[in-house]
Formats: C-alpha cells, sequence, structure tokens
C-alpha cells in the first residue's frame, strides 16, 4: 500500500476511536482513552497490567497500532477491556 492509498483510507477514520466485536457478536465503538490488559511482557509494561489506550494507528502494512505513554504497541499485545 502506498502513502497515497493510506492517506485516503485514513481520511474515514480517526485516531480517538476502534470498532470492536464483543464476545455477543454486538458492535461497539470504543473511545480513546480506554483500557487494555498487557497479554505478555512488552517494553516497560508487564503481563496483566492495566494500561490506557491514548490513540490508535495503522502502519502502512495496515496494522493497528496502540498509543499508550506515548510509545507504539502493536494491538495483539493487548486485551480490550469493555
Amino acid at each position: 500500500m502506498t502513502k497515497k492509498e493510506l492517506a485516503e483510507l485514513l481520511k474515514y477514520s480517526s485516531p480517538r476511536e476502534i470498532y470492536v466485536i464483543t464476545h455477543y457478536n454486538v458492535l461497539k465503538q470504543v473511545f480513546c482513552p480506554f483500557r487494555v490488559t498487557v497479554l505478555q511482557e512488552i517494553g516497560v509494561l508487564k503481563r496483566g497490567q492495566i494500561v490506557l489506550v491514548q490513540e490508535i494507528k495503522v502502519t502502512l502494512e495496515l496494522k493497528t497500532v496502540y498509543i499508550i505513554d506515548n510509545d507504539a504497541y502493536y494491538y495483539y499485545h493487548f486485551n480490550i477491556m469493555m
């Protein structure tokens, strides 16, 4: 994906909200900041720790990244608390 294509796609998204499908197949809109549980040690974060996601970003490869304490982490290291 080119930077131009990514810019076009991001026109329709927000760094302050994310849509999540719950275990009950309900679509929910979650706004930043929201709480997540750390699934494995990553950087300074410890497994089981609860932290706040300040923003949501997307890489050029379309991978979701959470901004936590001004550091970027891939989404798959966390579980969203609802």
